[in-house]
């Protein structure tokens, strides 16, 4: 798990070859390329390294080293930044071009693999990485065909690894499946399970921030915290995805990965060391930990919701029903919001309310960390009724940062309290450079450090977490609507006032 910078003394990842599955579509072009040239630009990848697009389109190598380019200079220059303040320096793409090739091959065809076998051959390294951004159901097959051509074989002087983009499964069962099936042809350890809210600097900074300052670990457990609430806001659309959205909906794309890691990084115990098998274990462990609802109270304790026609950004947007590749009478949830509660002896009694949702006030992704009131007899007579709790905000995206507020005396004669804010944002503090989230987890695939990757137990507790919810929504599949453009709808707020407590603003 590793900061990275231009001037990190980080040594670079051991020459490979990358193949890249899928490498006409959105991930590669958007975030993986432009990722790849970051780390070149920061010096953080051997000239060994040799980058291989797999996919069914014929293109000549050139061709799809150019078409990559060209696109990342016309849609994707803001993922990248040239030491001097420029864009895309033609000198360093130079660099990482001259090392670009292309396969092409159906993925199901044997003739396929033995065509990246032979990419691996012409290299001076054994070592090789399979990158499958591909949709998922072409998961289990792929990685069957690279077991049954013995490209999934290591040696001692070579690695072999594939990573596997999210979902991984719908549901525990399929999960499961999955897992058995990679497991059946190659380790643990040669599995990188990727969710690109890890490699965020602020997501990896929560246990940093949590073990590295005595304040914060001295009060992280119930005496102190009253709730946790946890919000990944979104404000675009189903855009163009509106056929994966129907089959998907917003509980299985946000809930058992992204924000379920965000739960393991704010509730883990501490690890005996910051090594990948004690740091996963210790979230697997407290994903484990998360009640299991009956379906009485799954029901009770979630809420669905489905953006209706309303406005983003000042201007008028449809609603879900009427997005492209989406049932007119759909009854998928765009919005979600969950009461989780975990069964140890540091957090049991308090609260985790999650919620994430498409077309929302604000893009917000942040984790709120709100303490008990100090006692407050002292202040009988003044406001102290209105007074907020005191809340450690940790912000994901967008403004980077971290904020603590609390109360201070007003000037004057009276005894007025005012609801103030400590903290910083990362871009007042550190030199942050144009990035896609997707750098440091590359370089530790590259590196072989797991950390930051999740493990089959990880990923089947978080199918066991939501469960329940799954279960119960199978027998009521009404939504509450909200309008786009408003942070979610009314029983949302219901599911908090319940317990006396109220959702922070968003953004």
């Amino acid at each position: 798990m590793t900061q990275l910078s231009s001037k990190s003394n980080v040594k670079p990842a051991p020459p490979t070859t990358l193949f890249l599955f899928g490498a006409h579509g959105d991930l590669v072009k958007r975030l993986l390329m432009p990722a790849l040239y970051n780390l070149t630009r920061d010096g953080l990848l051997d000239d060994g390294l040799r980058i291989v697009g797999v996919d069914h389109n014929a293109i000549s190598d050139e061709g799809f080293a150019k078409k990559l380019e060209d696109f990342i200079r016309t849609e994707a220059a803001s993922k990248v930044q040239h030491p001097d303040g420029q864009g895309l320096s033609a000198d360093l793409w130079a660099r990482l071009a001259k090392n670009i090739s292309y396969v092409q091959g159906d993925f199901l065809e044997d003739s396929t693999y033995e065509a990246l076998e032979q990419k691996i051959l012409a290299n001076s390294t054994g070592n090789a990485v399979f990158y499958l951004a591909t949709a998922p159901r072409f998961f289990s097959e792929v990685v069957q065909r690279l077991g049954a051509s013995g490209l999934l074989k290591e040696t001692p002087d070579a690695f072999r690894r594939v990573v596997i983009e999210k979902p991984f499964g719908s549901d525990v069962d399929t999960a499961q499946a999955l897992n058995a099936c990679l497991l059946s042809v190659m380790s643990e350890k040669q599995i990188y399970r990727i969710d690109h809210y890890l490699g965020k600097e602020t997501v990896q900074n929560i246990l940093v921030s949590r073990f590295s300052n005595g304040l914060f670990e001295s009060f992280w457990n119930n005496h102190y915290i009253d709730h946790v609430q946890i919000t990944a806001a979104e404000t675009v659309g189903v855009e163009t995805r509106g056929s994966f959205y129907e089959n998907t909906g917003a509980l299985r794309d946000m809930l058992p990965n992204h924000l379920f890691q965000l739960l393991a990084m704010v509730a883990m115990e501490p690890p005996a060391a910051f090594g990948a098998d004690a740091v996963r274990g210790e979230k697997a462990k407290v994903v484990g930990a998360i009640r299991p609802w009956s379906p009485e109270d799954a029901r009770k304790n979630s809420v669905r919701g489905q953006y209706t026609a309303g406005e983003s950004g000042g201007k008028p947007v449809p609603g879900y029903r009427e997005e492209n590749n989406v049932a007119a009478d759909s009854t998928t949830e765009t919005f979600v919001a969950l009461k989780v509660m975990i069964d140890n002896w540091r957090w049991v009694g308090v609260p985790f309310y999650l919620r994430t949702g498409k077309r929302m006030s604000a893009r917000d992704t942040e984790i709120a960390i709100c303490f008990k009131p100090a006692p407050y007899a002292q202040f009988r007579d003044t406001e102290v009724e209105r007074l907020k709790p005191n809340y450690l905000r940790i912000r994901i995206q967008p403004n980077e940062g971290m904020w603590f507020d609390l109360q201070a005396k007003r000037p004057g004669p009276g005894l007025n309290m005012a609801n103030i804010e400590l903290g910083f944002a990362y871009k007042d503090f550190f030199e942050v450079q144009p990035s896609t989230g997707y750098e440091t987890l590359i370089y530790d695939c590259l590196t072989g450090d797991q950390t930051l990757f999740q493990r089959a137990d990880n990923i089947e507790n978080g199918w066991r977490g939501v469960q329940p919810f799954l279960d119960a929504w199978q027998e009521n599949t009404d939504v509450h609507l909200y309008k786009a453009g408003e942070d979610g709808p009314q029983a949302a707020k219901d599911l908090l006032a319940r317990d006396g407590r109220v959702w922070l603003n968003i953004g």
